[in-house]
This record gives C-alpha cells, structure tokens and sequence, in this order.
C-alpha cells in the first residue's frame, strides 16, 4: 500500500510511524511545504520518499494533518489528484466547515472526515510519536458519505492502531469540542499571557511556579499557526464556551470577594466529580 503524508509534523508523522511499525510493506511519501520538515522526516525515518501532488494517483491511502484554513483549500485540489481507489481522511480540529466544503465535490465518496483526539503541544516531524494514538479515541463525521470499502480501509487501520471510534455529525463535534479542547487551549493561552504580564514586574514569578502551573500551562506551548485558524472556524461555538466560562470565574471571584468560603468549597466539591468523567463513568442525573 502507498501511503502519502500530506503535512509530516506531529500528526502526520505519528500516524507515519504507526503504520511504519504495523505494515512495514507500507510504502510512505511525505508531501510539506517546508523542505526542511521532508528533509527531518526523511532522517528520521517515518517517511521513505519526498512526493508532490503530481504523485498523487500512486496513492491507496492520504493522511492530511495540516491548518484547517489550509485544509479548505488543499483537500479539494487531494481529491482532484487521487485515483477512484483511494482513501483520503484528515486529523483537523474542527469539521463542519470543511465538510460543507468537500459535499460537493465529484470525489466526495473518497474523503473520510476523521479527528483523532490525541497529540501535544509540541509540533514539527520531531514531534512525532510512536503509540500516540494507542487508546484514543477518533471521531467520525458523515461516515455515510464514504464509499464503504474505502472507509473500511481506513477503520482497519485505526483498528490496528488501538484506537476508539466515536461518530458524530459535523455540527455537533464542533460544539462539543469546543468544551473538551478549544477552550481548555484558550485557558491556557491566557494563563500564561498572566503570568507573563505580571513577570514583567516579579521577575521571581517562574522560580515559585509548581508543576500545577506546568500541567495547566502546558497547551500555551502550542502553535499559534495551527490555533488560530481552529478558532476562527468554529467561533460561535467557542464565544459560547467562553461566555459560560467567564461568567463561572466571575461567580467564584463574588464568593471570594463575599467571603463565602462554604461556597467555594461546594462549587470545587462538585467539580469534582470531573474525575468521574474522565474515569468514563456517567454522571448520575439528579
């Protein structure tokens, strides 16, 4: 099987790996813009081959894991250059768009709406990571408008890979994933610009900072390149989050400043049950 990378930075490259490891027959192109990510995947060996568009009638499979603004305009010109036997799906953060955009298109049935829930902050072919997606669970958008032996193609391999598969419609994996993801980014964006603003003054800020600090600032290391677009593509959805955020830190900045401490207390109290969430236990409903 021919299998092309369309974007060889963390993503990309760990599914590269993957396939690497588990089909070893598996031949693997790299397509980027930036050379020097092809030239570092080549060294590092998840890639065996530089490739362009032109090379893309080889192909049985296409991994795209780049921008989602890029991915609009990118995925189109894909699927003109693939041959009627392949399989093409994404890793983008946000699907309505670009499957509003793809519904159309003559190739339609060639194209499978993916978002694999897994990564780091950290970007670029060094990034990536064998066994990143073990466990993890991937969200499936319009699988009815994949051609089924070509979305089967792609479910073995998430099969192999040991991932879950959750399917959703566009709309609504926007909106959800605005509160899983989205927002716990934007929080930790602004997290960091806080501290940072304050550092200004208290240059001793960073020599107090726990690993409470490092765990919820971790995501401000992530790409503003790849951010930004994801924000701008599902902004109703995250203004939406952030207004319910808001207004929750505005109600504990009133009990502070009430000096309501039992209620303090009873919303932290509540909250906790977040690890019975996370534990894959439901909630039960008062």
């Amino acid at each position: 099987m021919n299998v092309f990378i369309v974007g060889v930075g963390l993503i990309g490259g760990s599914f590269a790996k993957d396939i690497k490891r588990l089909r070893p027959e598996c031949k693997i192109y790299g397509v980027d813009t930036n050379a020097a990510h092809l030239s570092e995947a080549l060294s590092l060996g998840f890639i065996d081959e530089e490739a362009s568009y032109a090379d893309l009638a080889l192909a049985d499979m296409v991994i795209v894991s780049i921008p989602v603004d890029v991915m609009i305009k990118e995925l189109p010109k894909i699927l003109d250059a693939i041959n009627d036997n392949c399989v093409v799906f994404d890793g983008g953060s946000t699907k309505s768009l670009i499957c509003k955009t793809l519904d159309a298109h003559p190739k339609r049935r060639n194209y499978l709406a993916a978002h694999p829930i897994a990564g780091t902050e950290h970007s670029g072919p060094s990034a990536a990571i064998e066994n990143l997606y073990a466990g993890k669970t991937n969200i499936i958008c319009e699988v009815e408008k994949t051609a089924f032996k070509l979305q089967e193609r792609a479910l073995e391999l998430f099969q192999e890979i040991g991932m879950r598969i959750r399917y959703m419609n566009p709309d609504a994996h926007d909106k959800h994933i605005a509160y899983v993801s989205h927002l716990s980014h934007i929080s930790s964006f602004m997290l960091g610009k806080t501290v940072i603003d304050k550092e200004k003054n208290e240059r001793d800020i960073f020599d107090m900072a726990g690993s409470g600090f490092e765990s919820t600032v971790r995501l401000a290391k992530s790409s503003p390149a790849m951010w930004t677009p994801i924000f701008e593509q599902n902004k109703e959805n995250v203004v939406e989050t952030l207004t319910e955020y808001i207004q929750n830190l505005q109600e504990f900045k009133q009990l502070l400043e009430k000096g309501d401490y039992t209620g303090i207390f009873n919303e932290m109290n509540d909250t906790n049950k977040i690890k019975e969430i996370l534990n894959g236990i439901p909630l039960n409903k008062k």
